[in-house]
C-alpha cells in the first residue's frame, strides 16, 4: 500500500469508546428523474450520534468529531471516505479525506431531520438537490 493511500485511509473507530447514541445509517437515492425507482447503489453511509428524537446530536458530534464519518458510494466508482462536518450557521456537510474543497455535499436542513428508516432527506451535491431515503439505522 502506498504512503498516499495510508494517509487518506480513516483510522478505525473503537466502538467501545463511543457513547451509545452513535449509529450507522444508510441513505439511498430516492425516486427522481433518471432514477424512477431510485437507486440503492447511489448511497451514503454515515456514522454519527443521534439524540432521543433521532436527530444528529451536535454536542456529542463536537466531543467525537473524528468518529463522525461518511462514505459516499457510487456504482463503478471507488468509495469516498470523509467526515461529517458542522458549517457556520449550524448546517451539516461532508468533507472528503484528501480533498482541498471543504464541502462537496451539504445536507439540506440536516439539523432538523430525523434519521429513522423510511424518512427522506435532501443533499445538495455540487449545486443540485437530490432526495435520499433512510434505508437502515443500526447501533455500532
Amino acid at each position: 500500500m502506498s504512503k498516499t493511500r495510508t494517509k487518506t485511509k480513516p483510522k478505525p473507530i473503537l466502538n467501545a469508546s463511543l457513547p451509545a447514541q452513535f449509529r450507522q445509517f444508510r441513505l439511498a437515492l430516492a425516486r427522481e428523474p433518471g432514477h424512477p425507482e431510485g437507486d440503492a447503489e447511489v448511497a451514503y453511509i454515515i456514522v454519527a450520534p443521534l439524540d432521543s428524537e433521532d436527530r444528529i446530536d451536535a454536542g456529542l458530534w463536537r466531543d467525537h468529531r473524528d468518529a463522525c464519518r461518511v462514505v459516499r458510494q457510487r456504482p463503478d466508482q471507488q468509495d469516498k471516505h470523509g467526515h461529517l462536518v458542522r458549517r457556520s450557521g449550524g448546517g451539516w456537510a461532508f468533507h472528503y479525506d484528501g480533498e482541498s474543497d471543504l464541502t462537496d455535499e451539504v445536507g439540506f436542513h440536516f439539523a432538523d431531520e430525523r434519521f429513522v428508516v423510511g424518512e427522506y432527506v435532501s443533499i445538495n451535491e455540487r449545486g443540485k438537490m437530490h432526495t435520499y431515503r433512510v434505508t437502515a439505522v443500526s447501533y455500532l
